[in-house]
Protein backbone atom coordinates (compact mmCIF):
# COMPACT_ATOMS: atom_id res chain seq x y z
CA UNK A 1 0.00 0.00 0.00
CA UNK A 2 1.65 3.42 -0.79
CA UNK A 3 1.00 5.91 2.32
CA UNK A 4 2.14 8.73 -0.18
CA UNK A 5 -1.96 9.34 -0.49
CA UNK A 6 -2.90 9.69 3.13
CA UNK A 7 -1.63 13.35 3.85
CA UNK A 8 -3.58 14.16 0.74
CA UNK A 9 -7.01 11.83 2.49
CA UNK A 10 -6.44 13.63 5.69
CA UNK A 11 -6.31 17.42 4.04
CA UNK A 12 -9.73 17.37 2.51
CA UNK A 13 -11.78 19.83 3.13
CA UNK A 14 -9.04 21.93 3.49
CA UNK A 15 -7.06 24.46 1.86
CA UNK A 16 -5.05 22.90 -0.89
CA UNK A 17 -1.96 22.63 0.99
CA UNK A 18 0.01 22.68 -2.99
CA UNK A 19 -1.10 26.56 -2.79
CA UNK A 20 -3.46 25.94 -6.13
CA UNK A 21 -6.19 28.28 -6.81
CA UNK A 22 -9.04 26.10 -6.24
CA UNK A 23 -12.63 27.48 -8.44
CA UNK A 24 -15.64 27.01 -6.43
CA UNK A 25 -18.05 25.19 -8.64
CA UNK A 26 -21.60 25.95 -9.23
CA UNK A 27 -24.44 24.29 -7.58
CA UNK A 28 -25.33 20.80 -8.96
CA UNK A 29 -29.45 20.34 -10.19
CA UNK A 30 -29.03 17.32 -7.17
CA UNK A 31 -27.59 20.32 -4.72
CA UNK A 32 -30.18 23.01 -5.74
CA UNK A 33 -33.11 20.24 -4.77
CA UNK A 34 -31.75 18.91 -1.64
CA UNK A 35 -31.10 23.37 -0.21
CA UNK A 36 -35.25 23.40 -1.48
CA UNK A 37 -36.24 20.64 0.03
CA UNK A 38 -34.49 21.52 3.23
CA UNK A 39 -36.08 24.80 3.13
CA UNK A 40 -39.61 23.17 2.51
CA UNK A 41 -39.20 21.14 5.47
CA UNK A 42 -38.96 24.38 7.58
CA UNK A 43 -42.08 26.32 7.22
CA UNK A 44 -41.18 28.71 10.27
CA UNK A 45 -38.22 30.24 7.62
CA UNK A 46 -40.86 31.22 5.19
CA UNK A 47 -44.78 31.30 5.95
CA UNK A 48 -44.91 34.45 7.32
CA UNK A 49 -43.34 36.07 3.96
CA UNK A 50 -46.26 34.23 1.83
CA UNK A 51 -47.79 36.57 0.40
CA UNK A 52 -51.97 36.11 -0.48
CA UNK A 53 -52.39 38.59 -3.14
CA UNK A 54 -55.83 37.70 -5.04
CA UNK A 55 -54.41 39.63 -8.34
CA UNK A 56 -51.10 38.87 -8.70
CA UNK A 57 -48.07 36.44 -6.92
CA UNK A 58 -46.42 37.17 -4.10
CA UNK A 59 -42.41 36.54 -4.80
CA UNK A 60 -40.47 36.72 -2.39
CA UNK A 61 -36.42 36.09 -1.97
CA UNK A 62 -36.05 33.72 1.14
CA UNK A 63 -31.99 33.41 1.10
CA UNK A 64 -29.07 33.54 -0.74
CA UNK A 65 -26.53 31.68 0.25
CA UNK A 66 -23.54 29.32 -1.38
CA UNK A 67 -24.44 30.15 -4.93
CA UNK A 68 -28.06 29.54 -4.57
CA UNK A 69 -31.42 32.17 -4.42
CA UNK A 70 -34.31 30.16 -2.74
CA UNK A 71 -37.55 32.01 -3.60
CA UNK A 72 -40.90 31.71 -2.06
CA UNK A 73 -44.06 32.06 -4.90
CA UNK A 74 -47.39 32.35 -3.37
CA UNK A 75 -50.24 31.85 -6.28
CA UNK A 76 -53.60 33.34 -6.19
CA UNK A 77 -56.15 30.63 -7.70
CA UNK A 78 -56.83 30.75 -11.87
CA UNK A 79 -53.27 32.91 -11.47
CA UNK A 80 -51.49 31.96 -14.65
CA UNK A 81 -47.46 33.21 -15.95
CA UNK A 82 -46.84 34.00 -19.11
CA UNK A 83 -44.75 31.97 -21.32
CA UNK A 84 -41.34 32.00 -20.71
CA UNK A 85 -37.81 30.03 -20.21
CA UNK A 86 -35.25 30.12 -17.76
CA UNK A 87 -31.66 31.19 -18.26
CA UNK A 88 -30.17 28.79 -16.02
CA UNK A 89 -30.90 25.47 -14.13
CA UNK A 90 -33.33 25.80 -11.16
CA UNK A 91 -35.79 23.40 -9.17
CA UNK A 92 -39.62 23.82 -8.08
CA UNK A 93 -41.34 22.71 -5.79
CA UNK A 94 -45.19 23.08 -4.69
CA UNK A 95 -45.60 22.95 -0.58
CA UNK A 96 -49.53 23.55 -0.82
CA UNK A 97 -52.27 23.02 -3.85
CA UNK A 98 -51.23 22.43 -7.17
CA UNK A 99 -49.82 24.10 -10.13
CA UNK A 100 -49.99 22.85 -13.68
CA UNK A 101 -47.17 23.25 -15.58
CA UNK A 102 -47.66 23.80 -19.61
CA UNK A 103 -44.73 23.28 -21.80
CA UNK A 104 -44.96 24.36 -25.10
CA UNK A 105 -42.98 22.23 -27.96
CA UNK A 106 -42.59 21.88 -31.22
CA UNK A 107 -44.24 18.86 -31.14
CA UNK A 108 -47.39 20.70 -29.55
CA UNK A 109 -48.35 21.49 -26.26
CA UNK A 110 -48.80 19.37 -22.80
CA UNK A 111 -50.03 20.02 -19.26
CA UNK A 112 -48.23 18.66 -16.34
CA UNK A 113 -49.52 18.57 -12.85
CA UNK A 114 -47.30 20.10 -10.30
CA UNK A 115 -47.95 18.00 -6.83
CA UNK A 116 -46.73 19.12 -3.46
CA UNK A 117 -43.40 17.49 -2.09
CA UNK A 118 -42.14 16.81 -5.38
CA UNK A 119 -39.14 18.58 -7.32
CA UNK A 120 -39.43 19.54 -11.05
CA UNK A 121 -36.44 21.02 -12.68
CA UNK A 122 -36.29 23.09 -15.69
CA UNK A 123 -33.92 25.08 -17.67
CA UNK A 124 -33.05 26.19 -21.25
CA UNK A 125 -34.47 26.96 -23.86
CA UNK A 126 -37.84 24.97 -22.96
CA UNK A 127 -40.87 27.48 -23.08
CA UNK A 128 -43.56 26.71 -20.30
CA UNK A 129 -46.38 28.23 -18.65
CA UNK A 130 -47.39 27.94 -14.68
CA UNK A 131 -50.78 27.67 -13.92
CA UNK A 132 -52.69 27.53 -10.18
CA UNK A 133 -56.40 25.71 -11.65
CA UNK A 134 -57.44 24.85 -8.33
CA UNK A 135 -59.54 27.33 -6.43
CA UNK A 136 -57.23 28.16 -3.57
CA UNK A 137 -54.00 29.48 -2.85
CA UNK A 138 -50.85 27.46 -4.03
CA UNK A 139 -47.08 27.93 -2.91
CA UNK A 140 -43.97 27.13 -4.27
CA UNK A 141 -40.88 27.06 -3.53
CA UNK A 142 -37.84 27.61 -5.91
CA UNK A 143 -33.90 27.03 -5.70
CA UNK A 144 -31.54 28.71 -8.57
CA UNK A 145 -28.06 29.12 -9.00
CA UNK A 146 -27.41 33.19 -8.27
CA UNK A 147 -26.90 35.09 -11.95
Amino acid sequence: MDIDVFPDITMRGQDDPHARTLTPRPPTVGQLAARVGRLAGRPADWWRLARFEPDRTGRVLVERAGGVELWLTTWPPGHRTGVHDHASTGVTMVVAGELTEVAITADGVTERALRANRVRVHGGAHPHQLVNPGPAYAISLHARREP
